[in-house]
């Protein structure tokens, strides 16, 4: 059987490699002659998505909104305190008991280090709850909002962390709130480029998390039934970080469908991000945030400037 060699973190350059390396296998010129071609195709793509995204009017925009790139709530300090709350929460099943303010202030100021100010748009406490409490059958545990005030909690965004307004909920049982951000993001601008065609690989669904230090990055991308490691590389300049998913193959003898099955990968990166660009190769379009269980969750942060 014909298999193809990659690393998890394999990288654009070993292209001609691969090609030497493989093409010396009996029988199997075939299947290195397109695993080069694949791997040319996407080197190309993702030069192309990098030279159209750096400079660009797209990139400036990008840069001067508000994207989210990590956790938009905070749970109570020490998290939920038994199962049932926890299954309540990933339920999102939430009761209402009390009062919501209303909203007195239409924007809010994303206060990001090293950078000025950005007004955005504030939700009312009405609207960031109905954004919480989305199960509204009345069967399983559910947890109780008792009230809520205006305050602040720090996120990851797409520039580093950033201090957002936020609605504070009260919880019954809990002596420190649960944390949600208040301001709504920006649109991603429009991407200088159209997808691509008839290039290999899929795109990348959603970004989970960046590290703290900014060098590495986990996204989510889909590995094939024939896929046996689903991979992520990334091409790195300075305005940009254009990521390909691909996969190592043992197609040979199986026999293979078109599912496919989400994973979390994790690439790292030469520096860190910075306020580069996180691009996906085949889609040309900026990566965004998206949690796993629907809400993202951070049980962290610094206090509350109330």
């Amino acid at each position: 059987m014909c298999r193809s060699v990659r690393s998890a973190t394999g990288r654009l350059a070993l292209v001609s490699l691969l090609a030497v390396g493989l093409g010396a296998m009996s029988g199997c010129g075939g299947e290195n002659e397109k695993l080069d071609s694949d791997l040319k195709k996407q080197q190309q793509r993702a030069e192309q998505v990098a030279a159209a995204w750096d400079g660009s009017a797209a990139a400036a925009a990008w840069r001067s909104g508000y994207h989210p790139m990590g956790d938009v709530v905070q749970l109570p300090d020490g998290g939920l305190k038994n199962q049932a709350d926890r299954q309540a929460y990933a339920d999102r099943s939430f009761t209402l008991r009390g009062a919501l303010p209303a909203s007195r202030l239409r924007e809010g100021q994303v206060a990001r280090a090293g950078g000025a100010p950005l007004s955005r748009p504030l939700q009312s406490a009405q609207v960031t709850f109905e954004a919480l409490a989305l199960n509204h059958s009345v069967d399983g545990p559910r947890l109780t909002v008792t009230g809520a005030k205006p305050g602040e909690m720090t996120i990851t965004t797409h520039r580093g962390p950033a201090v957002v307004p936020a609605w504070l909920f009260s919880l019954a049982g809990y002596a420190s709130p649960l944390k949600h951000a208040a301001v709504t993001p920006s649109e991603p601008p429009r991407s200088p480029l159209a997808p691509a065609e008839n290039v290999p690989g899929n795109s990348l669904q959603h970004v989970v998390r960046i590290a703290a230090n900014g060098r590495s990055v986990s996204v989510m991308a889909i590995r094939g039934q024939c896929d046996n490691v689903p991979a992520v590389k990334a091409l790195e300049t300075r305005g940009s970080v254009v990521l390909t998913s691909y996969a190592s193959r043992e197609a040979a003898g199986k026999l293979c469908t078109k599912q496919g099955k989400e994973e979390h990968v994790t690439v790292r990166m030469k520096r860190t991000l910075g306020d580069r660009v996180l691009l996906d190769a085949l889609s040309g379009r900026p990566l965004t945030h998206r949690p796993e269980t629907g809400l993202s969750v951070s049980r962290g942060g610094p206090p509350l400037q109330e």
